[in-house]
């Protein structure tokens, strides 16, 4: 008689891994905000490993421009510079603006994701959950750039998350009603998902786009 395998259990992060993972979602949530300083023992610490993956786990971060590290001092937080803001923002609209026209054709079923999408934005602030409401705004953009079918530009969009993160949480936390501004302009890109002209949903797109970099400017 034979038996079944038993399913493989994936391996566990390493201690590096751990430490990186740790550090970096501090980082995007702001926990750690942008100028402050952090030292390896105090990563070690939270994280329950020694300081050579911790060490690992920084130049990682390094590599990405989220640290610069200071021997023997710890790891300063990169604040978001005011470059930064420009270079990301005229690259979401790259590719945000592509993948808009590209998936007009398959709006269909775009609209019953978007949908969802902005349910659980509206559910995560009606609780006023940021984390979450973050999360969730991430996912409709994210959604688009998906549904046009390519993958190298889903690649890049993806990289250029994290530092959505950083600035769409100051814009969330420090731009009074700007959560609802978001709410609604995500309801109007769905809304113009219904018409047969293509260009009220791109000028929707790119609207949302625009507003979104007017209240980033004014952060810094």
């Amino acid at each position: 008689m034979t038996y079944p395998s038993a399913p493989a259990r994936s391996a566990a992060p390493s201690a590096a891994e751990r430490a990186y993972q740790h550090l970096k979602r501090a980082i995007l949530e702001q926990i750690h905000p942008g100028g402050s300083l952090v030292s390896e023992g105090e990563i070690a610490e939270a994280t329950g490993v020694s300081r050579t993956p911790v060490r690992e786990a920084l130049l990682r971060l390094e590599a990405e421009g989220l640290v610069k590290l200071y021997p023997k001092r710890g790891a300063l937080i990169r604040p978001v510079s005011a470059r930064e803001i420009a270079d990301v923002i005229e690259a979401r609209r790259l590719v945000e603006l592509y993948a808009a026209e590209r998936v007009w054709p398959r709006r269909a079923p775009l609209k019953a994701d978007l949908a969802a999408r902005l349910a659980e934005m509206r559910a995560a602030h009606a609780a006023g959950d940021l984390t979450a409401l973050m999360a969730a705004d991430r996912a409709f953009h994210a959604t688009v750039v998906d549904a046009a079918g390519n993958e190298i530009l889903a690649e890049l969009y993806q990289r250029l998350r994290d530092r959505q993160l950083r600035m769409g949480e100051a814009s969330f936390r420090l731009s009074p009603g700007w959560a609802e501004v978001a709410l609604t302009e995500h309801a109007a890109q769905l809304a113009a998902l219904d018409s047969d002209d293509p260009q009220p949903w791109l000028a929707a797109v790119a609207a949302h786009i625009d507003n979104a970099a007017t209240v980033l400017r004014t952060l810094r």
